[in-house]
């Protein structure tokens, strides 16, 4: 597992693309993504961002993620370099870093990702039967 720098062609290389988009996942899974990812080899896991209310982790993918994304039980919101940044301060009101920004143009890889819900999912219902 390793993360993926956002490639952008509109965008120098070298310079931090424009936007991020954003998957959304209920926090239980996604906390559990995280989790996953975290144990993996290197980086596997960029920014995340949860809400305030505690309901939903969004995790900051590259640009263009969105147009692709079809994981059930989650969204992909597509920024259009027009909302998601890559800044200190969270993107979205009423929002927090869970994960900051460590390097400017890192993001979570959508493939790496989609098998970390995935795991975290059949994690989740294997839980669930036990109770």
């Amino acid at each position: 597992m390793e993360t993926s720098r956002i490639n952008d062609p509109r965008t120098p290389p070298g310079e931090p693309a424009a936007g991020c988009d954003v998957v959304t996942v209920p926090a239980r899974q996604g906390l559990e993504a995280v989790d996953i990812l975290r144990r993996g080899p290197g980086d596997a896991v960029g920014p995340v961002l949860h809400d305030d209310g505690g309901d939903t982790l969004g995790f900051l993918v590259p640009p263009g993620t969105a147009a692709a994304w079809d994981l059930p039980g989650s969204t992909c919101t597509e920024t259009d370099g027009r909302g998601a940044t890559l800044a200190p301060e969270p993107p979205v009101a009423g929002s927090d870093w869970l994960l900051p920004p460590g390097e400017a143009e890192l993001a979570t890889d959508p493939a790496v990702l989609r098998e970390a819900l995935g795991e975290a999912a059949r994690m989740i219902k294997a839980a669930d039967s036990c109770r």
